[in-house]
């Protein structure tokens, strides 16, 4: 507790006591030399304690702001650092302004943080300067953040799972995602729940601590996988060199080449169907745009097999017609 007022006006200066000895040196007052521990020591040591407090945080913030914008530019360490061959730099390009979102929000998040963190122990310290035992008010802190973590589990669980979601880059603003029950295009990230808005428009309210798996289709680059369906008695030599073609024409597009990352590739006959053969053709693809170019190549095989005759065959089946009241006719009928 405070000592008592009383008691402090009753001491007098100790010899080691400058501020006291030169309070009542000045003023030749005892009860003012006795009570400048409260009136200037105290206060004063508590107003530094508060701007060295300030100035800890923003030196803090400078350095994370800092931090930040060498992430969000892709600056690295010298020794980290490594020549990027094209691919990785159009794929570094698409992804520039996703990555600024993310060091944006990690900045913020841990500015957030270092606040707390630098004001609660000037807090603490600045009760401790007054005279304050500061055990019991530690004691007190620690079993109400027990008795907390207890009672909102699933609250830490969510918050926790959002600092890790940000800072392992697992999504982000714009990213197309599967969680599970939910699929569709981020349009938010909070520390607790993630907003996702599906094809039909239905907007998905996740909460991170319930998202065991996250499925992202927009890191990096994308991949379009199209299975071409031809008849048995097609040429496969042929329909190669015409997927070949298409999907050289579409790489070299003024409008949809700069979607392509890689050459394209035919992989050849991935499976033998009850009505066709099916032969696999792969495009790598920029984030996202991989159904963009799958729907263009689905349109540009079909106008090409058209006119070079290929058939894409419709599904096949047999039918057994019997005439059940014509054989029953037959046994009944006398010989």
């Amino acid at each position: 507790m405070f000592p008592p007022f009383r008691s402090i006006l009753a001491e007098t200066c100790p010899s080691d006591d400058w501020l006291c000895n030169e309070v009542q040196d000045l003023t030749g007052s005892d009860w003012l030399a006795a009570a400048s521990e409260w009136l200037i020591r105290r206060p004063l040591s508590v107003l530094i304690l508060i701007v060295v407090a300030i100035l800890l945080r923003w030196i803090v913030h400078r350095i994370i702001n800092r931090l930040s914008r060498g992430a969000a530019n892709g600056s690295l360490p010298g020794v980290l650092q490594r020549n990027k061959d094209p691919e990785e730099a159009h794929a570094a390009a698409v992804t520039l302004e996703r990555r600024k979102q993310r060091a944006d929000t990690m900045g913020s998040l841990l500015k957030s943080i270092a606040t707390g963190i630098i004001f609660a122990v000037a807090g603490i310290m600045a009760v401790d300067i007054l005279g304050y035992n500061i055990a019991p008010l530690l004691a007190s802190a620690g079993i109400l953040g027990l008795a907390l973590g207890f009672g909102a589990q699933a609250l830490v669980r969510d918050f926790l799972s959002g600092i890790f979601m940000i800072l392992e880059d697992q999504y982000g603003v714009g990213d197309f995602v599967d969680v599970g029950e939910a699929v569709g295009q981020i349009e938010a990230v909070g520390m607790r729940v993630t907003r996702l808005r599906d094809l039909d428009g239905t907007v998905w309210y996740v909460r991170n601590g319930e998202i065991l798996r996250v499925g992202n289709m927009s890191q990096n680059w994308a991949r379009t996988v199209l299975d071409i369906g031809v008849a048995y008695g097609a040429d496969l030599s042929r329909v190669r060199e015409v997927l070949r073609e298409e999907a050289d024409q579409l790489w070299n597009d003024d409008t949809y080449g700069s979607l392509i990352l890689e050459e394209p590739e035919i992989w050849g006959v991935e499976r033998l169907d009850p009505d066709s053969v099916v032969v696999r053709m792969v495009l790598k693809t920029a984030p996202q745009e991989q159904w963009k170019i799958a729907r263009e190549l689905r349109g540009r095989i079909k106008e090409r097999f058209d006119r070079e005759g290929i058939e894409i065959p419709l599904p096949q089946r047999v039918i057994w017609h019997r005439d059940e009241a014509r054989s029953d006719r037959e046994e009944a009928r006398p010989e």
